[in-house]
């Protein structure tokens, strides 16, 4: 197999898809927020990205074995004018840097094939004075930190960054992104396409529910005929925080960011 190929069931239809890409991220936001909207928006799984250079390991959830990238599918409406169905790309794995770029390309060559409408990729960065153990993928970005959890955003094009300023989602002046999130943001601003990239400021010491909540509450701006609420995630972040505090506690330990060992699977 000399190129990467997103393999998806022929019957589902492609045409006028939001496609929401979650990659590994600071604090696993991204994961979480997939596994959300998976959930809230039944989506169903359809597929994944098949390349003989990529590790030969299946994620099993609830007894199913599933590829490392993979991709799921539903009907949600969206705000965006023409959109009628929403695409998600995941993976808990960090693409190596070296496939980077042929992965990207085959996902914009699909892309444009199945006539996809818009994209929104799924990110976080370290709290201020914080940092990952994502070793050459985390975000480095300069922002106003505030006492709330920040979201800044990263748009495309013109018409993509007016619409992250109607959602009330800053733009993220100065930084640098890596690894998956870089490539298709960067490919899709080279087309001329309608992507941007949500961000939001997560604690990288554990998986950040709390972030996934604000990042999700931003999303419901796209998603406006989908409730989607906020309290199980903030359930799940009190008690994650608790069960994780109680360990340091009982090791006389202070809590410490994610081993750089862990980064092949983070989020």
């Amino acid at each position: 197999m000399d190129t990467p190929s997103l393999r998806i069931n022929t019957a589902i239809e492609h045409e006028n898809a939001m496609v929401i890409a979650c990659f590994p991220s600071v604090g696993m936001v991204s994961s979480i927020v997939a596994h959300y909207l998976i959930d809230h928006l039944d989506l169903e799984f359809v597929g994944g990205l098949v390349d003989d250079r990529l590790p030969a390991l299946a994620m099993i959830h609830e007894g199913v074995p599933l590829p490392p990238i993979r991709a799921y599918a539903g009907k949600p409406k969206c705000s965006i004018e023409g959109c009628d169905q929403v695409i998600l790309l995941m993976s808990e794995m960090v693409v190596p840097e070296s496939l980077v770029h042929k992965i990207v390309w085959a996902l914009f060559e699909w892309s444009k094939e199945h006539q996809v409408l818009a994209g929104v990729v799924v990110d976080a960065f370290s709290k201020g004075g914080m940092k990952s153990g994502m070793d050459g993928v985390e975000p480095v970005v300069e922002y106003e930190d505030t006492d709330d959890i920040d979201v800044v955003g990263i748009g495309c094009n013109k018409t993509v960054r007016a619409m992250l300023n109607d959602m009330g989602i800053p733009l993220l002046e100065t930084g640098v992104i890596r690894g998956m999130n870089a490539g298709i943001l960067s490919e899709a601003s080279r087309r001329g396409l309608g992507a941007m990239s949500i961000m939001v400021e997560a604690d990288p010491r554990f998986p950040d529910a709390r972030a996934a909540a604000a990042l999700i509450e931003k999303l419901n701006a796209l998603l406006p005929t989908i409730d989607l609420p906020q309290e199980p995630l903030l359930a799940e972040a009190e008690l994650l925080e608790a069960q994780i505090q109680a360990l340091m506690e009982s090791a006389g330990e202070a809590p410490k960011s994610s081993p750089s060992s862990n980064a092949m699977l983070y989020g």
